[in-house]
This record gives structure tokens, C-alpha cells and sequence, in this order.
């Protein structure tokens, strides 16, 4: 009997923590980071404010709470492709991969936190930092590790080369559906991601360096 009622108990707590992280949710994308008060998310879950500080100590702790399940539902893996087989094919089709998931995933709410935390890193740099750590950090690892084990691709930097991957993308992402500027920059998808899979995967003759004359 007190083992049923445990779980009864768990199950309404959970519940209750569902709620609270979609009705905060739905306050920060609506009115952001600053805007937002536990009073208003509360009553957006249904549940009393002292409810919703029994599951999360602040506003912070909330905000980096869906920050870590956004990573969960959206970001299980950087290439995260059905097929299982994925990571063993030719470097130019993974990584085509990689670059059209991203471009997919960041049409979901992430695009939206990052308009939150680019408005507000200013006064409140820990979500900024939470985001990197949670969303940025494991993508940038799982990549470089991959580029790291090609061989052929013969990357003396692996680290680098993940870095400027994922930057490409998000600034594209950035510039096409944050700053509604495609047509300033009218620079397409495929075409992004087809020259950029080019740069990576093609490899000079000769390495070529920059030399001073005169």
C-alpha cells in the first residue's frame, strides 16, 4: 500500500513538473527571459507559485531546466539519422547528414532561445553559458570526434574544423529566421551545405600558405 501511494505521489510530481516547464515555456518564448515571473508561470501550469518553487529554486534554475530538455527531445545526437549505419558511410554523405539535421532542428523552438539568450546574455550570462554547455558543447564534441576519426579527410585539427562546421550553420540559421535577412544574404541552403561539405571533404594538391613579399 505505501509503495503504491510512493508511486502515486511520483506520478503527480511529475506531472506537475511537466506542467510547470510547459507553461514556462510558454511565458518565455512569449514575453522572454526578463518579462517572465514565477507568478505568471504559474498560472500559465495551473498550479501555485509555491508549487512551482517545491520543483525549481528560481527563475534560472527553470529556464535552465527547459534549456536541458530542449538538448534531450531535440539534440540526442548531432547526426541523428535513422539509418544506423550512418557514421560508416562515405564522410561526404554523414556530414551532408549532419548539416541538414541541424539546419531541421533549429527551425524548432531553439531558434527562439536563441533570440532570448542573445537579448539577455548581458545582464543574465549564465543562461548563455547553460546553453553553450548543454546544446553547443556535446553537437561541437560529437562532431569533432567524428572528423577525428576519418583518416582520409586528414584534418590536422579536428577541433577547429567541428567549430566552424557548427558556426556556418548557425550563423546561416541565425541570418535566415532571426535577423529575416535571407534576401541581404541570399546565399541558399543546398548550396551552403554543398560548398561546405567541398571545403571539408576536398583536399588540395598542395598546402598553400600565406607569404609576405617585398
Amino acid at each position: 500500500m505505501e509503495k503504491r501511494r510512493a508511486n502515486s505521489s511520483d506520478r503527480q510530481s511529475s506531472e506537475k513538473t511537466e506542467a510547470i516547464l510547459a507553461g514556462a515555456m510558454q511565458e518565455f518564448l512569449a514575453g522572454g527571459y526578463a518579462a517572465t515571473t514565477m507568478d505568471r508561470i504559474a498560472s500559465a501550469a495551473s498550479v501555485s507559485k509555491a508549487t512551482v518553487y517545491s520543483h525549481f529554486q528560481d527563475k534560472e534554475t527553470l529556464f535552465i531546466a527547459l534549456i536541458e530538455r530542449l538538448a534531450q527531445e531535440k539534440f540526442r545526437g548531432a547526426f541523428n539519422s535513422p539509418d544506423p549505419q550512418m557514421l560508416e558511410k562515405e564522410p561526404e554523405i554523414a556530414l551532408r547528414c549532419l548539416a541538414a539535421n541541424m539546419l531541421d532542428t533549429s527551425q524548432t523552438h531553439l531558434l527562439d532561445f536563441i533570440r532570448i539568450i542573445i537579448g539577455e546574455s548581458g545582464r543574465f550570462p549564465a543562461l548563455a553559458r547553460a546553453f553553450v554547455q548543454h546544446i553547443e558543447k556535446p553537437v561541437h564534441d560529437e562532431v569533432r570526434q567524428y572528423l577525428a576519426s576519418r583518416a582520409e579527410l586528414k584534418l590536422a585539427d579536428p577541433d577547429s574544423v567541428a567549430q566552424i562546421i557548427i558556426g556556418t550553420l548557425v550563423h546561416f540559421s541565425i541570418v535566415h529566421h532571426v535577423l529575416q535577412s535571407s534576401d541581404i544574404l541570399p546565399v541558399e541552403r543546398d548550396r551552403l551545405i554543398d560548398n561546405l561539405i567541398t571545403l571539408i571533404t576536398i583536399q588540395p594538391e598542395k598546402s598553400r600558405t600565406c607569404q609576405s613579399q617585398g
